[in-house]
C-alpha cells in the first residue's frame, strides 16, 4: 500500500528454469536469492548476528516483530538492476519502511567474506535506522540517527562466527577531512545547523558518525550518551539535553577533534557465544514461485500505472501455467489490483485463499480492492464493512499486523463516520508496531489533530518533519504545523490543517491504496 516513491524501469525477464531461488526465514528478516543454501543461511545469520549486537549495545528490549513485521530483503544479481529498481544511476541498495511490509533490495552478496560491500553497508545502515525507530519511543535527533547508524553500518562479520562494530568508515573520514566543517553544537540543535548549513557539501554524517563513536568509547564520557537520550525523552530538547549531559559543547568540540587525530580507532568486538542464535529455516521456492519472483519484486519496490498494466500481463501468463499455486496466485492478485483492476484482484486472491489460506499478502490485496470498490458504492457503510472481512479474517491469523488496524480505522473515514475510540486505539496501536511508516504516523496525526491532541499529534510530526530521505515539499508543510503548535495560542484543527494540507493530501493518497 504504501508506494509511489520512485518510478522504476521494467526490468526482468522471466527467471530461467534452472534458477533456484530459494526463502530465508528468521526472526527478524525474511530473503529470497538465487543462491546456494549454505549462502543463504549464511547472510541471514549474519543480519540476525547483527540485529543482536544491536540490540546488546542498545540494551534495547525490542518484542519480536509480527512475520509480516520482518524486513523482506530481495537479493537480485547485480548493481545494475538495483539501479533500475531505484530509478537512480547512483545506488547501489536501498530500503523502503512500509507497515505489514519493509522491504530492502540489494544486489548479490558473497556471504563468505568479512569485509563489508558498499550494498551491505547501505543495507545495515537503513536497517540501523529501522531497528532504532523501532526502539525508541521518542523521536531521536537527526544526528543521532545518522551518527548511529553509520557507526552501526561498519562493521566486520569475523570468521569466527562473531562480529566487530565500530569499525572506521572511509567515506566519513573523507567527509571529515574534505567536506565543510560542522561543530557539536550544530550537531545538537537542529534549528542552528539549518541556519548555518551547507547539507551535501558538509560533513554532518562524518561528524554525527564520529561524535557517537566518541562517546560510546571515551571513559570519561561514559554513560553521557544514555542520559542525554533520557533527558531528551522527558521533554528536553535536543541542545538543552546536550549541555545538561555533555556539558561545555565547546570542550565537547575540541575533546571530538583531539579524538579523531588519533592513529588507533577503537572497536566492540563480539565474541560468537555473546550474541543469541537464531533458526534460520530455508526452503527452495517452487517453480511457480521462482517463476512469479520477478514480477513479486517489481510489486513491492512500487510501479506506476502505466507499469502495472505491463507487469499484469507477465503475472497473467505465468499464473496460467502455475494455475495450482497459491503463491502465484496472490502475486497476481497485486498485479491486478495495481493495474486498477478489483474484481480480478478479488478473483485472484479468492483463488489463493482457497489453496492456502495462510497467504497474507492475499488478504490484503483482497482488501485494499474491496475498498477501493467502496468508495463508489451507493451504500458505503454496509460496503466498508464488507471490505473490512479480508482484513478481520488476516487479524485472526496474525494478531499483530498492523494493516487491519489501520483498516478497521479507514472504514470509518471512508463513509465519513467518526470512528469509534477503539478505532482511534487501533491506528494507535498500528504506530506502535510500525513506527518507521512515517505515511502511517501521518494518519495518527491527523486524527490527533481533530480530536485537538496537538502535543500528541506533534510527537508524531516530528519524524515526518524531520526525514533526511524527504523533500521539503514532504516536510516543510509538517514543520509548519509544529511551530504554529508551539506558538500557543490554541490555534484551531482547521488552520492546522490547512498548513498541513499539502503533506496530507500526498499522504491520503498512498494511505487509501496501492501494494503492500
Amino acid at each position: 500500500m504504501w508506494r509511489g516513491i520512485i518510478a522504476l524501469a521494467l526490468l526482468f525477464a522471466p527467471v530461467a528454469a534452472k534458477a533456484e531461488w530459494r526463502e530465508a526465514s528468521s526472526p527478524h528478516f525474511i530473503v529470497y536469492a538465487d543462491d546456494t543454501e549454505r549462502d543463504i543461511r549464511r547472510f541471514s545469520d549474519q543480519l540476525e548476528r547483527y540485529h543482536n549486537a544491536m540490540a546488546v549495545v542498545t540494551s534495547a528490549q525490542n518484542p519480536p516483530p509480527s512475520p509480516s513485521n520482518r524486513v523482506t530483503v530481495f537479493v537480485v544479481k547485480s548493481v545494475r538492476e538495483i539501479q533500475r529498481l531505484a530509478g537512480n544511476q547512483f545506488v547501489a541498495g536501498f530500503y523502503i519502511p512500509r507497515a505489514g511490509g519493509s522491504v530492502a533490495f540489494v544486489p548479490q552478496i558473497d556471504g563468505s567474506s568479512s569485509q563489508i560491500s558498499q550494498s551491505m553497508g547501505i543495507l545495515l545502515h537503513e536497517y540501523a535506522h529501522h531497528f532504532l525507530i523501532s526502539s525508541s519511543e521518542f523521536p531521536i535527533p537527526r544526528w543521532l540517527g545518522e551518527g548511529s547508524a553509520e557507526f552501526f553500518s561498519g562493521a566486520r562479520f569475523n570468521s569466527d562466527g562473531g562480529l566487530t562494530l565500530g569499525m572506521p568508515m572511509r567515506d566519513n573520514y573523507l567527509q571529515i577531512a574534505y567536506a565543510l566543517d560542522v561543530d557539536v553544537d550544530e550537531l545538537v540543535d537542529p534549528e542552528l545547523y539549518e541556519k548555518n548549513g551547507q547539507f551535501g557539501r558538509d560533513a554532518f554524517y562524518g561528524k554525527s558518525w564520529a561524535l557517537y563513536h566518541y562517546l560510546t568509547f571515551d571513559p570519561e564520557r561514559r554513560g553521557q550518551l544514555a542520559s542525554y537520550i533520557r533527558s531528551m525523552a522527558s521533554g528536553k530538547t535536543s541542545r538543552a539535553a546536550a549541555i545538561e549531559a555533555f556539558g561545555d559543547l565547546d570542550k565537547l568540540n575540541r575533546d571530538l577533534d583531539q579524538y579523531l587525530r588519533r592513529t588507533r580507532v577503537l572497536t566492540l568486538v563480539f565474541r560468537p557465544d555473546q550474541l543469541r542464535s537464531e533458526p534460520v529455516a530455508v526452503r527452495q521456492l517452487s517453480a511457480g514461485e521462482a517463476a512469479i519472483l520477478p514480477v513479486k519484486i517489481r510489486s513491492r519496490r512500487g510501479v506506476d500505472r502505466n507499469e502495472a498494466d505491463q507487469l499484469v500481463v507477465q503475472a497473467r501468463e505465468i499464473a496460467a501455467r502455475y494455475p495450482g499455486d497459491a503463491a502465484v496466485l496472490t502475486a497476481l492478485a497485486e498485479a491486478e489490483y495495481d493495474s486498477g483492476h478489483d474484481a480480478e484482484a478479488i478473483a485472484a486472491a479468492d483463488a489463493a485463499l482457497a489453496l492456502d489460506p495462510a497467504q497474507v499478502n492475499a488478504y490484503v490485496q483482497k482488501g485494499y480492492a474491496l475498498f477501493r470498490q467502496a468508495q463508489d458504492a451507493e451504500d458505503k457503510g454496509a460496503a466498508y464493512r464488507a471490505a473490512m472481512a479480508p482484513f478481520v479474517a488476516l487479524n485472526r491469523i496474525e494478531n499483530d499486523h498492523p494493516l487491519p488496524l489501520l483498516y478497521y480505522f479507514l472504514s470509518f473515514a471512508g463513509r465519513g463516520a467518526e470512528p469509534p475510540e477503539q478505532a482511534i486505539l487501533g491506528l494507535e496501536r498500528a504506530v506502535e508496531l510500525a513506527p518507521f511508516d512515517l505515511q502511517l504516523r501521518m494518519v495518527l496525526a491527523t486524527q490527533q489533530i481533530h480530536r485537538g491532541e496537538l502535543q500528541r499529534a506533534r510527537a508524531n510530526l516530528v519524524p515526518i518533519a524531520y526525514n533526511p530521505h524527504s523533500t521539503g515539499n514532504e516536510t516543510d508543510p509538517v514543520r509548519r504545523v509544529i511551530e504554529r503548535i508551539d506558538a500557543g495560542g490554541d490555534p484551531t484543527a482547521e488552520e492546522l490543517m490547512a498548513l498541513l494540507a499539502p503533506a496530507a493530501d500526498k499522504n491520503a493518497e498512498a494511505s487509501t491504496g496501492g501494494g503492500s
